[in-house]
């Protein structure tokens, strides 16, 4: 990315240790069987010292030209998993495990809007995935609001003063991301509406978006089709039958089509998929073409919103293909990957509408 100080981004990692990383995201809704019982830190939102942002260190992506005319605030997914319970709840920003998989799913997911915007994502403290899994949603949501809510939330003033110069921008999470920018639009958008008028939409994927978070915060919305703006985009991937409990969604969560970005039941056939890609099994990183390009698959995902479970549900590849420490039938890391191409055409699409002049009203 021209102009910009990605850090590493296309590093290695070991294959087993990534993937219990990057899977075992602590965004979910429901109580998972855990036997970690260490207690997190008593701190509060108001007691955690925000880390320096300042420090370029702690940018996994910073465009300093800001050539287009929008940007992106990525807030990557779970990176950070202990190996034993006397470590701590909380990384440290500088975690070197975090940091990796920070960079692998950066290539994964941002890079989908990378010829769209200037991206902006800041390294930040996280909670320990297994730990995270096994608490009620309640302390789940406490310990968001630790340091990853401080981290976060300091990450994106330092951007609005220092890097964005007013243009409108999107939000982009997945998982633990997607966990910490609901509480970014619940709490500062709310509290700052002059900034909120200038958000094109915030893609929380992997994080389930419930009728109650919406009632309870007024001033946010769910999208409900493909170029509405300032409005939420959300979904979790699933097969037509999970052998087992989906640990990161919530009961009621609201999901939208990402092929027809539509919250109708109706199928979008593997055919209209604008593109997928794949992952290396090794790396985990996209597989690359002939030219060095992100490869496009074609005809892999289908998509349709089943409204009962709260999920978009993918009945065209096979589960036996895509296992993972989660139940079989669990795509919660395909969520960007299935549907890749169509949510770079959709942020274009809602980019347009911004300029166009129609923002949702």
């Amino acid at each position: 990315m021209r102009g910009s100080t990605v850090r590493s981004v296309r590093c290695t990692m070991p294959a087993v240790m990534l993937l219990v990383v990057m899977v075992l995201s602590g965004c979910g809704g429901t109580q998972a069987t855990n036997t970690s019982t260490q207690p997190v830190a008593s701190e509060t939102t108001a007691t955690v010292t925000p880390t320096d942002y300042s420090n370029p260190a702690r940018w996994l992506s910073a465009d300093t030209t800001g050539t287009k005319k929008v940007d992106v605030f990525y807030v990557y997914p779970t990176a950070y998993s202990r190996t034993s319970t006397s470590q701590p709840a909380f990384c440290a920003v500088d975690n070197p495990q975090m940091m990796k998989g920070a960079q692998v799913s950066f290539q994964q997911q941002a890079t989908a809007f990378a010829p769209l915007s200037n991206i902006y994502a800041p390294y930040y403290r996280q909670v320990d995935a297994t730990y995270q899994l096994a608490q009620p949603v309640a302390q789940q949501n406490a310990n968001i609001q630790q340091a990853p809510q401080v981290d976060v939330t300091a990450a994106f003033e330092y951007y609005l003063q220092h890097y964005n110069k007013g243009r409108p921008f999107i939000l982009v999470g997945h998982s633990q991301g997607s966990a910490v920018l609901k509480f970014l639009l619940s709490d500062y958008m709310k509290s700052h509406p002059d900034v909120y008028k200038r958000m094109i939409a915030a893609y929380v994927v992997g994080q389930s978006i419930t009728p109650q978070y919406l009632a309870q915060n007024p001033h946010l919305k769910f999208a409900t089709g493909p170029g509405d703006t300032r409005v939420i985009v959300s979904w979790n991937t699933e097969a037509p039958v999970v052998n087992g409990t989906n640990p990161v969604i919530q009961a009621g969560g609201i999901a939208i089509n990402p092929i027809t970005w539509t919250t109708g039941e109706a199928t979008a056939t593997a055919a209209s998929n604008l593109g997928s890609i794949q992952l290396d099994p090794n790396t985990r990183l996209p597989v690359l073409d002939k030219n060095g390009q992100i490869a496009r698959v074609m005809n892999l995902a289908d998509a349709r919103v089943d409204k009962t479970k709260g999920v978009v549900i993918c009945s065209t590849v096979n589960p036996a293909q895509y296992q993972s420490p989660f139940p079989q039938g669990v795509y919660h890391l395909q969520d960007y990957p299935f549907y890749y191409f169509d949510i770079r055409a959709n942020a274009a699409r809602r980019i347009q509408t911004y300029f166009a002049g129609n923002k949702g009203n």
